[in-house]
């Protein structure tokens, strides 16, 4: 078991972990993930790891409050102990020899694209940064993605903060202006594969982080397989991260929404249904 050392709510529906996990802290990597099960009765979700402290031997780990697990998670406080915390899994992100890298999150997918700008941060590259929500109340990562980027740009649907629009426009605009060897696009599906087919006219090679329904993280189960490139993957020991152009967005986005109809979480509560639509 692994225990929570310290937990913050980021916004209404958004929580920061922080789980204390000394062998993870010293060995995980942009990119890679964790498996978390937060009782013993309890299923097992992959959560990708935002930031590690290697001195303090804690992972961190941020989640949107979307089903029955995340709920469990979200009200769980420092002191509390996981049933599972399985990480690092993945292979870590491989910028290759990029020297300018653009750096795109959108939505939760910000605490996934974070890692990979402070690595890039770290390794010297140059590193410009995108990243979008839907309000100003949504916001999370702002100060540590300024902390690793050369120029961040902020931008929301309603435009309450930052510039108004999409993190599409903005890509589409430094894309013209500038030169880069790489993009590294997390987010919500639709967002990356608008994004893929944004950079794809400037030829800019962009990978993206997959999070398909996945059980056990280690390849056994087959349920996070993903079609790249026309060839079967999968998400959890051949990714997360893949090159964009080659991903089937549209599989990937009708295997996701596969259970909808069975889990559905409100402000207030989460509760399961059967596929008739009836609460159990």
């Amino acid at each position: 078991m692994s225990t929570i050392t310290f937990t913050q709510q980021l916004n209404e529906t958004t929580t920061l972990m922080r789980v204390k996990s000394p062998d993870a802290a010293t060995r995980a990597k942009a990119g890679q993930f964790a498996i978390i099960q937060p009782d013993a009765y309890g299923e097992r979700i992959p959560l990708t790891i935002a930031d590690t402290d290697k001195e303090s031997g804690e992972v961190t780990v941020i989640f949107q409050r979307v089903g029955r697990t995340t709920d469990i998670l979200s009200k769980m406080s420092a002191g509390d102990t996981l049933a599972a915390f399985a990480a690092p899994l993945g292979k870590p992100t491989d910028f290759g020899d990029s020297n300018r890298v653009l750096i795109i999150g959108g939505g939760v997918g910000t605490a996934i694209a974070y890692p990979s700008a402070k690595s890039c941060r770290q390794s010297g590259k140059s590193v410009d940064g995108i990243i979008g929500f839907r309000s100003r109340d949504l916001v999370i990562l702002e100060q540590q993605f300024r902390g690793n980027t050369d120029n961040l740009q902020i931008m929301t649907d309603d435009g309450s903060y930052g510039e108004r629009g999409f993190v599409t426009d903005k890509a589409r605009q430094l894309l013209s202006d500038n030169s880069y060897d790489l993009c590294v696009a997390i987010g919500p599906i639709p967002m990356m594969k608008a994004v893929c087919l944004v950079t794809k006219k400037f030829g800019v090679k962009t990978l993206v982080s997959l999070n398909p329904i996945m059980i056990d993280g280690t390849g056994m189960c087959g349920c996070c397989r993903v079609s790249v490139g026309g060839e079967t993957k999968f998400a959890c020991v051949d990714g997360p991260d893949f090159d964009g152009a080659l991903v089937d967005f549209d599989e990937l986005s009708l295997r996701n929404k596969a259970y909808l109809d069975r889990e559905r979480c409100d402000k207030d509560n989460c509760r399961l249904y059967n596929q008739a639509g009836n609460q159990v």
